[in-house]
């Protein structure tokens, strides 16, 4: 058998009608982490050992299962019973009694768990860097960052090890590490998925979310894995909707920043998708976004910091030298003697603001901005460890706090080189917004490339 480069859904499904197993698909998966083992993407790796019971118990009726057989893989944050998980730090390790929410519902539809992956150690972190397994090598140019945090979970799907994967998203993890390899990365709003087995970073901001290789991938997972879970305090109800364009789209009315050795190139790229999106047919509005910049300035340099800090201080603080030092120093800003109530209900109070202005000017809209601006080597990020994050984040800081939706789609689906994206948002309750915007720019692509 001729396996793809990466496995989308349609081809597993149908290699499966042509007699395929799942044990011959697991082996192939097995042959490629072994490969690519130099490039860091697992800290649990593939094995018949981890795979076999979830095939075992696939049901006789692929009919009853919409993931019957489909590999995944799984953001070691993110509980997988009986399988250890470590944040990516070796010393927090523990071995849950249970799946994750969203994981025990993929495994009832069918999926099969392959692995858990590299991360930024405790998600902290926008550049798969940060982790004592080692750094996560970019799906195809190994010495460029993978981003992060979600770095193994991107670069296994991109690397056809699965076919889709889970992260987590902060301030930007399930969307950076997409761009950055060429994937669609799906941000669910706030609660649509429970956080349930899921080692928080900023409890109230965390959101898991998924990598694919195509957007009706992400919109199944999606469908399956969304349920209100009477168990975590974060889960929320949302109406579902019927997908339709939306009535305006949103640009940033000054060009926004790039940075890095390929400045010029994304420079490009982002004109060339605006273009394409004016040619689109829909109402455009440049507007000023400097209330998402000023919104994404709080989840760091405000007092929210503090939530990590609350969430691992005893861990940290019980098991000293047992962290990165880059990741401690980032945790430890939160225990600053700045960070008081007072300052937080100040930041709580203004970020409200933002939010009541952003309901205004999303209402049946959506914003579209660069996932990322640039990016760097893995070597320029050791050497510059924080500046290199931040500006990362300057397009993705600002979502979580805001509880918006977003998809983060490829400029160019088959760029190797330098692949570059960009992410539509939109208001929590306007994901069908976002889903039919990601379609119709995802439609364009044959007729620009």
């Amino acid at each position: 058998m001729t396996f793809p480069e990466q496995l989308t859904f349609s081809w597993v499904s149908q290699a499966y009608e042509n007699g395929m197993t799942p044990y011959e698909l697991l082996d192939e998966i097995i042959c490629r982490a072994k490969r690519n083992d130099s490039k860091n993407i697992w800290i649990v790796k593939p094995s018949k050992e981890l795979s076999s019971s979830y095939i075992e118990n696939l049901p006789s009726d692929r009919g009853k299962a919409p993931l019957w057989g489909i590999p995944f893989a799984i953001k070691d944050n993110i509980d997988l019973a009986g399988v250890p998980t470590t944040a990516g730090c070796p010393d927090y390790a523990y071995i849950p009694k249970k799946h994750a929410f969203v994981v025990k519902r993929l495994i009832e539809a069918g999926a099969i768990p392959v692995g858990k992956t590299n991360l930024d150690q405790f998600a902290t972190g926008l550049v798969g860097t940060r982790s004592p397994y080692g750094e996560v090598h970019n799906a195809y140019q190994p010495e460029l960052i993978s981003g992060g945090s979600s770095s193994g979970s991107a670069v296994s799907v991109a690397l056809g090890m699965a076919a889709f994967s889970l992260g987590t998203d902060t301030a930007g993890s399930g969307r950076v590490p997409a761009m950055l390899n060429a994937l669609i990365g799906y941000k669910p709003p706030l609660g649509a998925w429970s956080t349930g087995g899921v080692v928080p970073a900023c409890e109230s901001l965390d959101c898991v979310t998924v990598f694919t290789n195509r957007l009706e991938e992400a919109e199944l997972v999606n469908r399956i894995a969304r349920e209100y879970d009477t168990d975590c305090p974060w889960s929320r109800h949302y109406e579902k909707q019927r997908k339709k364009l939306p009535e305006k789209i949103c640009l940033p009315v000054q060009e926004p920043a790039f940075f890095g050795r390929c400045a010029e190139i994304y420079r490009t790229k982002w004109h060339d998708a605006v273009d394409r999106i004016r040619n689109m047919g829909l109402a455009v509005e440049e507007i000023d976004i400097s209330i998402f910049e000023q919104a994404a300035k709080i989840l760091y340099e405000g007092a929210y910091v503090a939530e990590r800090w609350q969430a691992l201080k005893g861990f940290v603080e019980a098991n000293p030298g047992k962290t990165l030092p880059v990741t401690e120093k980032i945790l430890r800003s939160g225990a600053k003697p700045e960070n008081t109530a007072a300052k937080l209900f100040e930041n709580m109070h203004e970020l409200q603001r933002y939010r009541h202005r952003t309901e205004e000017l999303l209402e049946n809209a959506v914003l579209i901005l660069p996932t990322a601006g640039g990016t760097f080597t893995r070597d320029e990020v050791r050497k510059n460890p924080i500046e290199t994050n931040s500006l990362m984040g300057l397009y993705t800081n600002h979502c979580n706090l805001l509880n918006l939706s977003a998809i983060a789609v490829p400029e160019n689906s088959r760029d190797r080189c330098y692949p570059f994206g960009i992410t539509i948002f939109g208001l929590s309750g306007s994901e069908n917004l976002v889903c039919a915007m990601a379609e119709l720019f995802l439609a364009g692509e044959s007729d620009t490339v």
